[in-house]
């Protein structure tokens, strides 16, 4: 098990939802603020192999979180822009990681890399047995790769490269952008402008039929930082709460929690997206002792608190 007092620790994406939360696991297991680089947007870009380098220079540990992402209407606009950013970013962090000499790097990957039609719960052997959904593939397929790098360097240049597959995460300080954020957030943000303006339906993408499993933000990093420190094998990890909901449930829950009464008009020429989502989390809790703990309410009332405060301030 690694300490973590006296390393330094390089966290992409640290500025953003996700990174927030990491950095914050990382101060309650031994590390030291002074000890965390973050490299901002604007004094670093990942896309460049010199910003890439003197990110890493004196780094002990690399996580890299930083990610070009959105929901499925933002993925049907920017298919390339997409794939090329999270590829590129892969590429040379990984490669700057192993040019630098750190101890190790963990890499995050998504659950938009599994096959569109593949077994119920995702299993990580099962990763590579088809395509990904159609609207996420161009970054699925960018993320999925890292895990190809991981294996390479691993081989040829015996870095420590551990490689985590999440679900789709929500909580306190997620993305409420419209043209980015994820069904959670999307949905909040709906009800709450609804609700404003007195609107008595709101509109929802699809049928309502496909499912999802989520995992609250704080169990997230919770878990990416005991991968950190306890894990160190070639085998991608799954990471998740393993609880699986429909849309259409989602949003009567969402609607219940915001009491919204209005009308639900599901826009069935909007596409549902991958049919299911449900990852099998037990490599995760085997290997690093990692389970979610959050109750899935409970993070969602946090979640639309959150977000009721950011408005009034």
């Amino acid at each position: 098990m690694i300490d973590l007092k006296d390393k330094k620790i390089l966290v992409t994406g640290g500025g953003g939802f996700l990174g927030g939360h990491v950095i914050r696991a990382l101060l309650a297991h031994g590390a030291q603020e002074k000890d965390i680089t973050v490299p901002r947007e604007g004094e670093y870009d990942l896309r460049k192999e010199e910003d890439c380098t003197r990110a890493a220079e004196g780094q002990h540990l690399v996580i890299h979180l930083a990610a070009k992402v959105g929901g499925i209407g933002f993925n049907q606009t920017n298919p390339g822009e997409l794939f090329y950013d999270n590829m590129i970013m892969g590429a040379r962090v990984v490669h700057a990681a192993h040019r630098a000499g750190v101890e190790k790097i963990l890499l995050l990957g998504t659950i938009c890399a599994y096959p569109k039609f593949t077994t119920v719960p995702f299993k990580e052997e099962n990763l590579w047995n088809g395509y990904p959904e159609e609207t996420n593939a161009p970054y699925g397929l960018a993320k999925k790769a890292l895990l190809t790098i991981a294996e390479a360097y691993r081989a040829q240049y015996h870095l420590d490269a551990i490689y985590l597959l999440p679900v789709n995460l929500y909580g306190p300080g997620d993305t409420f952008d419209e043209r980015k954020s994820h069904v959670i957030p999307a949905l909040i943000r709906k009800i709450a402008d609804a609700k404003k303006k007195g609107d008595n339906a709101i509109e929802a993408w699809g049928t309502g039929r496909a499912t999802r499993e989520f995992l609250y933000v704080e169990d997230a990093a919770e878990g990416i930082v005991s991968a950190l420190l306890r894990y160190d094998k070639s085998d991608p990890v799954n990471l998740g709460s393993g609880m699986e909901i429909s849309i259409k449930d989602l949003v009567g829950l969402i609607c219940r929690l915001m009491d919204y009464q209005g009308k639900i008009r599901w826009d069935a020429t909007k596409p549902d997206g991958q049919p299911r989502r449900r990852l099998d989390v037990s490599r995760a809790e085997r290997e690093f002792g990692f389970r979610a703990k959050t109750d899935f309410e409970g993070g969602l009332a946090k979640t639309i608190a959150w977000y009721h405060a950011s408005l009034a301030s």
